[in-house]
């Protein structure tokens, strides 16, 4: 490899390489999370709390990100603290099978999203590296379309295996084994890639972080889609709870969002290389009609909502943390990253509490602050796009 750790070949390589990691962690988190609506329902959680344990454990997920960015670019200990996330993370799943009150179920629920946080800056800053080479966009959406692959195999893993046993508990054991694959794989690229995370001090390394007001109004937009986005455990809730569909039906939905969401990646991805911000407005737009879809209509609305919903995560995913990396230099782009994640994850947490607290009372309006959420962010976004035009 080169001083600056990849070349054209090897940035390709370690972005595939990182993208089976990808696979066999959301096969084990995104299994789990098709399913964890339902399951804090079955030990006596309301639609409410369902709403606040879905958007607090973002909410420290995001929050965490702020302090493990600074401390992963303070310390340039990448590859630890991103393999600290990920045995944090992988650990917590199969725990859910153990879980006996809804309580202990949350605290599991929130401490998946902290491993994730612990380790997500680091990784998203050793990827924008390899996109410095093949473009951030291309990058970005190729792993995330690796993500998704593994996403959509963990919901069927839990929908088999729920239609075999209608248990919750022996899906969440069964996640265990790709939980033990993705330490065995990130562990494997570690040592493939050691130099991914190593990056020469600089001067400037202390540095105040410098954020263009373009990243500032692109945070704003991120943070009014993140707010105005029902998270899938409150979705899968309402599912069960009107009977919209059966158990085992739910975490089928989940892995053909996942599908949408890995193909809206790819797509969207390289479109991004070659057009810029401007391709986050369809993204935007598709998000606007997932809840009038997914909590008005009967199934065959249901799916086509849920299949939406996956297309605008995956443009999220891919576009949001390219976007990222070509606001800032290399050398602050932890830090920067877990700035974005902590405003993201805050509006998140709002949104989602909102949400969770009107189920119960009116869906009409629980799709109204969704839908004009989505599409306020526009407006930001637009701003966004002129005073990056104007600064390049």
């Amino acid at each position: 490899m080169t001083a600056d750790a990849f070349d054209k070949k090897s940035a390709l390589a370690f972005v595939l390489a990182f993208g089976v990691v990808s696979l066999f962690a959301d096969m084990t988190y995104e299994g789990m999370r098709g399913i964890s609506g339902p399951f804090l329902g079955s030990l006596g959680a309301s639609a409410a709390m369902v709403g606040v344990i879905a958007g607090g454990g973002e909410l420290v997920g995001y929050l965490l990100r702020l302090v493990s960015g600074r401390l992963a670019q303070k310390s340039g200990a990448y590859w630890p603290i991103a393999l600290s996330g990920y045995v944090i993370q992988m650990a917590v799943v199969p725990a859910l099978a153990l879980a006996g009150s809804w309580q202990l179920a949350a605290l599991l629920i929130v401490m998946e999203r902290a491993g994730k946080a612990v380790r997500n800056p680091s990784a998203n800053f050793m990827l924008s590296r390899a996109g410095s080479h093949i473009g951030q966009g291309w990058a970005f959406g190729l792993h995330e379309a690796m993500d998704q692959t593994g996403a959509c195999a963990g919901p069927l893993i839990a929908a088999l295996v729920l239609a075999r046993h209608g248990d919750y508990r022996t899906a969440f054991a069964w996640l265990a084994i790709p939980a033990v694959l993705t330490i065995l794989c990130v562990v494997t690229v570690s040592l493939r890639f050691p130099s991914a995370g190593h990056v020469a001090r600089t001067a400037h390394d202390t540095s105040p972080v410098h954020l263009s007001r373009a990243f500032w109004f692109y945070a704003a937009a991120a943070a009014l889609v993140g707010f105005g986005f029902a998270d899938y455990p409150l979705i899968a809730f309402h599912f069960s709870r009107k009977a919209v569909l059966t158990p085992a039906w739910i975490p089928l939905f989940y892995a053909l969002a996942m599908g949408a969401s890995g193909a809206g990646s790819l797509v969207f991805g390289r479109w991004f290389d070659a057009r810029g911000l401007i391709v986050l407005v369809p993204g935007i737009l598709i998000g606007g009609a997932v809840a009038p879809l997914a909590f008005l209509g009967g199934p065959g609305l249901a799916l086509a909502g849920v299949l939406l919903w996956g297309l605008s995560l995956g443009v999220h995913d891919a576009v949001m943390n390219a976007a990222v990396a070509n606001f800032v230099p290399e050398h602050q782009r932890a830090r920067a990253f877990g700035l974005f994640s902590a405003l993201y994850g805050i509006a998140w947490f709002a949104g989602s509490a909102a949400m969770g607290l009107l189920y119960d009372r009116s869906l009409i309006a629980l799709v109204t602050l969704s839908v004009v959420s989505g599409l306020l962010a526009l407006m930001p976004l637009a701003k966004a796009i002129a005073a990056q035009n104007s600064a390049a």
